[in-house]
């Protein structure tokens, strides 16, 4: 009964669209399919209309943070337990204190390593089966 499990849905939240793009392609080779939004009110908005396996949620971003919209995702009843991965520049411990904190699960620094990535994405959506 161990069998891998099979294409799951992420949103990924990033508002460098650079950055979005690298990551989705990333997401996509792993055989995801990939929604993206470009803001926290963006995130909120679509995690309130589909249950996501896994949300990819940068911490910076324009309009709502990555911290702001991880607390209003958590009180969806869908998505209290949904894993939430950080994605920040910023690696100290106040910061990833703040990330357990709004209710995230881990956090991936930027520049975003595709292995470090892929790692991380296969931890977090092989332990939901």
């Amino acid at each position: 009964t161990d069998t891998p499990p099979g294409p799951r849905r992420v949103l990924l939240v990033e508002d460098d669209p650079v950055n979005r793009m690298i990551a989705s392609f990333l997401l996509e080779d792993m055989g995801h399919g990939v929604d993206l939004a470009e803001d926290g009110v963006q995130a909120v908005a679509m995690a309130e209309a589909t249950a996501y396996d896994l949300i990819l949620m940068d911490m910076q971003m324009p309009r709502m943070d990555g911290l702001e919209a991880t607390r209003r995702i958590r009180r969806l009843p869908a998505h209290r337990h949904t894993p939430i991965v950080a994605i920040t520049a910023n690696a100290f411990d106040q910061d990833r204190q703040a990330c357990l904190d709004a209710g995230m699960d881990e956090f991936v620094t930027k520049p975003i390593a595709p292995d470090r990535l892929g790692e991380v994405v296969a931890r977090w959506l092989g332990a939901r089966r």
